[in-house]
C-alpha cells in the first residue's frame, strides 16, 4: 500500500465556538508537508456527532486520516465510538490500558474514566504519559471501486501536551516508516533561550537556496527541523545559526538543556548541588524531572530571603549590606556554602530579579547572576540580562540558562566569552 494523502480532523464544540484557536491543524500539516504527504483537508467539528458524515466522505479520499479530541471520559466524547462504529467492531476494554491508568487515578477509573481505556476492537492503544486519555491507532476497511483498501486512522486527545507527545513519539515515526510520501531529508536540532520570531530572523539570514526550515516551540527549548538540499548544506546552516544566536544555544537531535548537563555529570560519575534565589528551586526540579537522577544530583536549597543565605549557605551580612543578594560576590559565596555543605563534586548559585517588581536602574528586572564552584578548578560567575516576557519566563530562562552555563564551566570553557555571543536572550 503507498501512503500519500492525509485528512485531519480537529474536534472539539470550543473550536468551533470561536472559544480557542486550532494550532493542530497547523503543526500537523506543516510537519506532514515537508514528510511528502499532500493534506487533502484540515477539518474541524464540533462534539455533537457530526463528524461522522464528513469522515465516512474523507475515508474515500485519503490514505490516512488522523483526529485529535473526544476521546475524554465524558458522553460528548465520541471519537471511539464513532470510528468502532465505522469499522463495523466494537469497542473492548485493553486490560494494559486499564492497568496504567488505575495505577495513577485508582478506583477512580471506575466511573467516568473507564471510557477511556475502550477502544475499537483490533486497533491498538497509544500510550499518554502527560494524561489520561490514552490514543489508538488502527485500519479501516473501505470499499473504492469495488475493492477494499486498508485506511490508516490515528485518534490522540486535543490538549497540547498530550497531542503532541503522541505526535512526535508515535505517529510521525510510523508515518516517515510508510511507503509512497516523497520524505525529504531533514535534521532536528534544539535551540535554547531564543525567542521564536529572533530563531526566525536569524535562519532567514542563514538558509541557502534549497534549504527549508520549521520550528516547535516547547516549554524550555524550540525544535528547530532543517531540510531539503543535502547534509553538507544542513550542516553550514546550523554552524551559521550557531554563530548568529550565540554558541551553545544549538545543539544537535532532540535533547532538553538538563540532558545535556545531567549526561556530562552521569558519564564522569560526577555530582552536583544548587542553591537558588530567584529561580525558588525550578533548576533542581528540572534536575530531578529525570529518573535516576539520585545518582548525581546531592540535592539543593532555595534560600530566597537574604537570612537563609547568610544562615544556610554561610554568606556574609557584609556582603549582602555593601554588594546586595544580587550581586557577583554574594552568588560567589552562595555556591561556595553549597559545596562545602554537600561535599558534591560542583555546585551552582543563582540570584536575580525576576520581577516584575524590584528592579532599579543598576539592577533593572531580568538581571541574573549566577556562580560555579568546584572542587577541580576555581570558583567562576557570571551575569546575563534575560529579557522579560514575565515573571515566569525569567524564572524558566534562568534555570535553562544555569544547566547551559554549569556544563559549560565544568568543560573549562571562559563563561564571559560564552555569554557575549548570546543575542537575543
Amino acid at each position: 500500500m503507498q501512503y500519500s494523502t492525509v485528512s485531519l480532523f480537529i474536534i472539539g464544540t470550543e473550536l468551533t465556538r470561536g472559544i480557542i484557536s486550532d494550532k493542530h491543524g497547523q503543526l500537523m500539516a506543516n510537519e506532514l508537508t515537508r514528510m511528502g504527504y499532500h493534506i487533502n483537508r484540515i477539518v474541524v467539528v464540533p462534539d455533537d456527532g457530526t463528524l461522522g458524515t464528513v469522515l465516512r466522505q474523507c475515508l474515500q479520499e485519503s490514505d490516512i486520516v488522523i483526529l485529535t479530541g473526544g476521546l475524554g471520559p465524558t458522553s460528548d466524547d465520541l471519537t471511539r465510538s464513532l470510528v468502532a462504529s465505522i469499522a463495523n467492531v466494537p469497542l473492548v476494554m485493553d486490560q494494559k490500558s486499564y492497568d496504567d491508568l488505575y495505577a495513577r487515578v485508582g478506583d477512580r477509573i471506575n466511573g467516568s474514566n473507564i471510557r477511556q481505556v475502550y477502544f475499537p476492537q483490533g486497533f491498538k492503544p497509544i500510550p499518554n504519559p502527560k494524561g489520561t486519555a490514552p490514543g489508538f491507532t488502527g485500519t479501516l476497511e473501505v470499499e473504492k471501486n469495488g475493492k477494499l483498501f486498508p485506511i490508516l486512522c490515528y485518534a490522540m486527545p486535543g490538549p497540547p501536551v498530550e497531542m503532541h507527545e503522541m505526535f512526535y513519539k508515535h505517529v510521525l515515526p510510523e508515518l516517515i516508516a510508510l511507503s509512497g510520501h516523497e520524505e525529504r531529508e531533514r535534521d532536528e536540532f534544539s535551540t535554547f533561550l531564543i525567542p521564536e520570531s529572533k530563531l526566525e530572523e536569524a535562519c532567514s539570514q542563514c538558509a541557502t537556496e534549497g534549504l527549508q526550515w520549521g520550528t516547535r516551540a516547547q516549554e524550555h527549548r524550540i525544535s528547530l527541523y532543517i531540510s531539503g538540499n543535502d547534509e553538507h548544506a544542513r550542516y553550514i546552516m546550523r554552524k551559521q545559526l550557531e554563530q548568529i544566536v550565540g554558541i551553545g544555544l544549538v545543539h544537535d537531535g532532540d535533547v532538553e538543556a538538563v540532558d545535556i548537563l545531567s549526561q556530562y555529570l552521569e558519564n564522569r560519575g560526577m555530582t552536583i548541588s544548587c542553591a537558588e534565589s530567584c529561580t525558588g528551586g525550578l533548576m533542581a526540579k528540572l534536575l530531578t524531572d529525570r529518573s535516576g537522577s539520585s545518582a548525581w544530583f546531592w540535592g539543593g536549597i532555595v534560600s530566597y530571603a537574604n537570612e537563609a543565605k547568610i544562615r544556610m549557605l554561610t554568606v556574609s551580612p557584609s556582603i549582602i549590606e555593601t554588594d546586595g543578594a544580587v550581586s557577583r560576590r554574594c552568588v560567589e559565596a552562595m555556591a561556595e556554602g553549597m559545596l562545602d555543605m554537600s561535599g558534591s563534586d560542583c555546585a551552582c548559585a543563582i540570584s536575580g530579579i525576576a520581577g516584575p517588581e524590584g528592579g532599579t536602574t543598576e539592577k533593572p528586572v531580568g538581571l541574573i547572576w549566577f556562580a560555579f564552584a568546584s572542587k577541580h578548578r576555581n570558583t567562576a560567575s557570571i551575569s546575563l540580562r534575560i529579557s522579560s516576557y514575565g515573571r515566569s519566563s525569567v524564572r524558566r530562562r534562568a534555570a535553562i540558562a544555569a544547566c547551559l552555563l554549569t556544563f559549560a564551566y565544568l568543560n573549562g570553557i571562559d563563561l564571559l566569552d560564552r555569554v557575549q555571543s548570546w543575542q537575543y536572550i
